[in-house]
């Protein structure tokens, strides 16, 4: 059995969002950006400036239609993460050429090395999983959502 990530130490429901209308990569950035503001009392703009920072060295589109944008911040005391499930894929430059409907951002403290590297690695362990992303993009709502990334953690990931 695989150790699976405990996604309730870095999610909460006020940073999960069902049927997010976007239509760009581009648009993506400012709404995560408000949403860590509104659920994280981040500022909007650092939060969206170091993503956009961050993908500017290649695509966090990993492929499945999946990404993991993600960027360290000052102002954090420990690692969290936002999810999003798009209501229409938008174009993500992901390695596959996909375009992209789920998306697991993560946001660390500056200092947290090898605890941002384990996130990640965890989180993209178990985004790969295909029925779990199916499960996903069939949540109906906010709740569901949270529901079923906050039960990850019970399940078995391999």
């Amino acid at each position: 059995m695989t150790k699976v990530m405990n996604l309730s130490s870095l999610l909460y429901p006020a940073t999960v969002r069902a049927h997010v209308q976007l239509d760009s990569k581009k648009a993506l950035f400012p709404f995560v950006g408000d949403l860590a503001s509104r659920s994280l009392g981040l500022d909007a703009g650092e939060v969206s400036e170091a993503l956009l920072e961050r993908e500017r060295l290649g695509s966090t589109g990993f492929g499945r239609g999946i990404a993991l944008p993600h960027a360290k911040m000052a102002d954090l005391t420990g690692v969290r993460g936002l999810f999003l499930q798009l209501a229409r894929p938008i174009d993500f430059q992901a390695v596959d050429g996909l375009p992209v409907d789920l998306l697991f951002v993560l946001l660390s403290p500056l200092d947290a090395g090898a605890d941002h590297l384990k996130a990640l690695a965890g989180v993209s362990r178990m985004l790969r999983n295909d029925n779990f992303a199916e499960r996903l993009r069939g949540a109906k709502s906010d709740e569901a959502l949270y529901a079923l990334l906050a039960d990850a953690e019970t399940r078995d990931a391999a």
